[in-house]
């Protein structure tokens, strides 16, 4: 079976599981998980438990660069069919490669959203958030640049955090050339690209801009501590994993520096004032939930505007998957919504 196809059947087989009636579903993948008055989304148990049947462990499980290639093949399997795009084209971002959604209509210039995909650091690429990007550019009718960011172990820290912020400064410095307006641009990530959305804002306020719009989290990590109770609660058996959490950083941090460098640990930042608002994502069986909402609680203690949404029943890593998940969409939709908003008028 050529690699199309595979995928087309997995894709397939994953939507009709997801789908089955709920009762169904129960005899198959067994009664619904509930605890402490938390309840799991059934759609994701099912996810869970098929997962749990086809593999053996997640992507610390395997060679990199086979986990890499894994996280590129389910991106396929989940992020549904791509949204049609009026252009998208590689950019050079000042020495960081890049890629440029122009969604359809978008008038010129538009609003720009930065965006730095997940993956720990460690696996993720602009293919494997392609989906996520092309739907957020044309629900938003904003124009998105993902970043490319050099990724651990093969860099270690602080590089993907230098390149996110170089890039970030050089869509500000270029941004008319893109088509795009200097004085709208927000950063956002899910994940990884959560902490690194967070650091840019932070670095952006330290190093004498670019100025920000906005700053969007999705299940951002924010501390290296594993000692939440989130972190406890959900340390096994919704994907990502405290074994999974732990690898991520030894890869992220196998240089010199201290993970609680304020390019990384953002919740340890004794000072968070004059960063821009912030849109904060978090699932509730996600290990990052607490710290998620614990830097949400920061922000808003140092004045800054935040809106914190927590999507119950949900696991990490879910945003990208809409072919899959019903919430995905919604949270992508309620995405585009906030940006809308907090770009206001051109100017």
């Amino acid at each position: 079976m050529s690699s199309a196809l595979r995928i087309a059947a997995e894709r397939l087989t994953a939507r009709a599981a997801v789908g089955l009636p709920r009762p169904v579903q129960r005899l198959a993948f067994g009664a619904r998980i509930r605890r402490d008055g938390l309840v799991l989304a059934p759609e994701v148990q099912t996810l869970v438990k098929l997962e749990r049947l086809v593999r053996a462990g997640g992507v610390d499980a395997v060679p990199l660069p086979e986990a890499r290639a894994l996280l590129r093949h389910d991106a396929v399997v989940a992020g549904g069919r791509p949204r049609a795009m009026a252009e998208v084209r590689p950019v050079d971002a000042g020495g960081v490669p890049a890629r440029l959604y122009v969604p359809p209509e978008a008038p010129t210039p538009s609003p720009l959203a930065v965006w730095y995909h997940g993956g720990g650091h460690v696996v993720g690429d602009l293919d494997t958030h392609d989906p996520t990007c092309r739907w957020f550019a044309r629900e938003a009718g904003v124009r998105v640049l993902a970043v490319d960011y050099r990724l651990a172990p093969e860099h270690p820290f602080p590089a993907a955090a230098e390149d996110a912020y170089a890039a970030t400064r050089w869509v500000a410095e270029h941004a008319r050339e893109l088509g795009g307006d200097p004085g709208r641009i927000a950063v956002a990530g899910d994940s990884a690209g959560g902490n690194l959305s967070a650091v840019v804002s932070l670095l952006a306020r330290d190093r004498g801009g670019p100025e920000l719009a906005h700053q969007m989290l999705i299940y951002p990590v924010t501390d290296h501590s594993f000692e939440t109770r989130s972190h406890i609660d959900n340390a096994e058996g919704y994907l990502l994993t405290r074994p999974l959490m732990q690898w991520f950083l030894g890869h992220y941090f196998s240089g010199p520096t201290p993970r609680s460098d304020p390019r990384f640990a953002v919740l340890r930042v004794a000072d968070l004032s004059g960063v821009p608002p912030a849109t904060v994502l978090t699932a509730e069986f996600d290990p990052l939930r607490d710290e998620g909402e614990s830097y949400a609680a920061r922000l808003r203690a140092a004045g800054v505007p935040v809106t914190v949404t927590r999507y119950d029943g949900m696991i990490h890593g879910f945003l990208p998957q809409p072919a899959l998940f019903p919430q995905a969409a919604e949270a992508i939709d309620a995405v585009a919504a906030v940006l809308r908003g907090a770009f206001g008028p051109r100017s």
